[in-house]
């Protein structure tokens, strides 16, 4: 009987424990797939975070790079170059800004003068031109103005300010373009003294070696660089009004001819 008792005694501690062990393995494994769901959510967390700061990074050196070249190549002297870049910029900013406000829808216009004219005449027709902006609505304003004179008048008044516009638009284009001139002039500039001041150095030592050249020939190099660089960007500036300026000068031919002829239709309604 006894036998059978510690049978069963080792038998049920033998349950027991396997029981016991059975449970803290389930209850490990929430417990492990958590903390790797943890780490597997943690992960892109942690590359969010890096990725800016790796970007962050990115431009911090790229600043620091940048400011070393800048004082490398001679504060001063890079500074004035730098100068010419934000004048240059300034008068561009300024032009394009201008241009784009002296847009006209011309064919709206057109059609709004000629309903003026026929509705009320030509006092109709310039408020019409008095409450439109641009070249185009000016040049109509002053030719109608002066329709009491004539046709020819007409035509000659619009052609004369026509000439007058285009001159408004082509304003601190000259500027543009000495600024376009001056930024590699000054480049090398900056090249003709960083080589003076290599052979400077080479006549104090008395010696032409490579790390008594090299902070001359770095100068000269650093500000050719810059100069022509902001000459590039202030010549697409520059062609990019170009284009806009040559855009307003076609509209304000082709809407001239226009305008004259509706003036000749009005005048001949007029004389019936």
């Amino acid at each position: 009987m006894k036998k059978v008792f510690a049978t069963l005694t080792v038998l049920a501690m033998l349950t027991f424990g396997s029981a016991v062990m059975m449970a803290q393995e389930e209850a490990a494994a929430p417990a492990e797939e958590a903390a790797v769901e943890q780490v597997d959510e943690a992960a892109p967390v942690a590359e969010e975070v890096a990725a800016p700061a790796e970007e962050a990074g990115g431009l911090v050196a790229l600043h620091k790079t940048l400011k070393t070249k800048f004082i490398e190549g001679g504060a001063g002297f890079m500074a004035l170059t730098l100068v010419t870049l934000v004048f240059g910029l300034a008068l561009c900013i300024e032009r394009i800004i201008y241009l784009s406000l002296s847009k006209t829808n011309t064919k709206q216009l057109l059609a709004d003068v000629e309903a003026a004219l026929k509705q009320g005449g030509i006092e109709k027709a310039l408020e019409v031109c008095r409450n439109t902006r641009g070249p185009v609505a000016s040049i109509f304003y002053q030719g109608l103005s002066r329709y009491d004179e004539g046709i020819d008048v007409v035509e000659k008044t619009v052609a004369s300010y026509g000439g007058v516009q285009l001159g408004l638009l082509e304003k601190n284009l000259s500027w543009i373009t000495l600024f376009i001139a001056i930024a590699p002039s000054l480049g090398f500039l900056g090249t003709i003294i960083g080589m003076i001041e290599a052979f400077d150095k080479i006549q104090q030592v008395g010696d032409i070696s490579a790390t008594v050249v090299a902070g001359g020939i770095k100068v000269a190099l650093l500000t050719t660089l810059l100069g022509l660089i902001i000459a590039v960007v202030l010549q697409l500036f520059y062609n990019y009004i170009l284009s806009l300026v040559e855009g307003l000068v076609n509209e304000m031919e082709d809407s001239s001819i226009s305008l004259l002829d509706i003036v000749v239709e009005y005048d001949k309604a007029q004389k019936k």
